[in-house]
C-alpha cells in the first residue's frame, strides 16, 4: 500500500509479538543521518515498547545505503544469537543514475541475505524524490519506517520460529 494511503507507524498492538528474549541487530546509514537518525529513533523506540531490553538491541552505522547488505552480513556472521537484522537508510534521488544504482543494489542484496541465513532481514530503506518525502516517512506526516521495520522485524521472527 502506498505511503500516501497508510501511516507508517500505523499498527495494531495486539497484532505485534512480544520481543521478550529477542537480540535485534540495527544497522543504519550515517548518510542523510539526519533522516536515519530519527528512523533509527523510531525502530529503537518501537523495539524497547514490545518487550526488546535495551541490550539485546546490537546497533551499528555504515557510512551509507550501499553498505547496509555488508553491515547486516557482518552482524549476522559475528553477533552471537541474532534473531532479526533491520537495515535502516535513505536514498533521495538526485540528478544522475546513483539512486537507481544504489536502491536496487540494497533490494537486491537483502534479498540475498534473506535466502541465505536463517534469520530475516528487514528492508527499512527510504528511496525517496526529495528530503521532504524522507522527512515525513522518518516520523513526519506518513508515521515512521523504523517504526514498521521494528514491528516487520517482529513478526518475522514470530513466523521463523513458527517453522523451526
Amino acid at each position: 500500500m502506498a505511503t500516501e494511503l497508510h501511516n507508517l507507524s500505523s499498527y495494531n498492538a495486539s497484532d505485534v509479538p512480544d520481543g521478550t528474549g529477542k537480540r535485534i541487530g540495527i544497522v543504519v546509514s550515517e548518510w542523510n543521518t539526519n533522516v536515519t537518525t530519527k528512523l533509527l529513533e523510531g525502530a529503537y523506540e518501537t523495539l524497547l515498547k514490545f518487550g526488546v531490553k535495551p541490550e539485546d538491541i546490537i546497533i551499528d552505522s555504515v557510512p551509507g545505503s550501499f553498505e547496509l547488505t555488508y553491515g547486516a552480513k557482518l552482524l549476522i556472521e559475528k553477533v552471537d544469537i541474532l534473531h532479526a537484522v533491520i537495515a535502516l537508510g535513505c536514498v533521495i534521488q538526485g540528478e544522475t543514475p546513483h539512486f537507481t544504482y544504489v536502491c536496487q543494489s540494497v533490494t537486491q542484496g537483502i534479498t540475498e541475505l534473506n535466502l541465505k541465513y536463517n534469520i530475516p532481514v528487514i528492508f527499512g530503506l527510504l528511496t525517496t524524490n526529495s528530503l521532504e518525502q524522507a522527512k515525513a516517512r522518518a516520523g513526519g506526516r506518513h508515521g515512521n519506517k523504523g517504526d514498521e521495520a521494528a514491528i516487520t522485524a517482529l513478526k518475522m521472527i514470530a513466523l521463523n520460529e513458527k517453522y523451526r
